[in-house]
């Protein structure tokens, strides 16, 4: 690999660090298919984060500066509760919504562009 080729390979890796990944859902640490989802997960992107608590995950939000690029992962019946709080912040790039209800909560996600 010559160096012009390197630099470009680095520089494409480093864009995908400029984003964090938050995943709020009261079993992401437990079930087996979530515990898969994140393995598969950091193969792309190294800074993932895990909540199982709405209110860690909020103040985790919060506490991060306006020049941070979060994107989350939400289960539907946490996010329901938490996006309408978090949704202005600057730092909140985009949120999606991972739930089997997808018609439950379609609907509801519709009220929130960055959802």
């Amino acid at each position: 690999m010559t160096a012009t080729n390197s630099t470009i390979a680095q520089t494409h890796f480093n864009n995908l660090e400029i984003f964090s990944l938050l995943w709020l859902d009261a079993e992401v640490n437990t079930k087996e298919e979530n515990k898969h989802a994140q393995k598969r997960l950091r193969t792309i992107i190294n800074d993932l984060k895990t909540f199982d608590d709405q209110n860690e995950c909020q103040q985790y939000i919060m506490s991060c500066s306006e020049q941070d690029r979060l994107v989350l992962i939400s289960s539907g019946r946490l996010g329901t509760e938490l996006i309408p709080q978090i949704h202005h912040l600057r730092q909140l790039s985009a949120v999606y919504i991972y739930c089997w209800k997808k018609k439950v909560y379609k609907q509801w996600a519709k009220q929130f562009i960055k959802v």
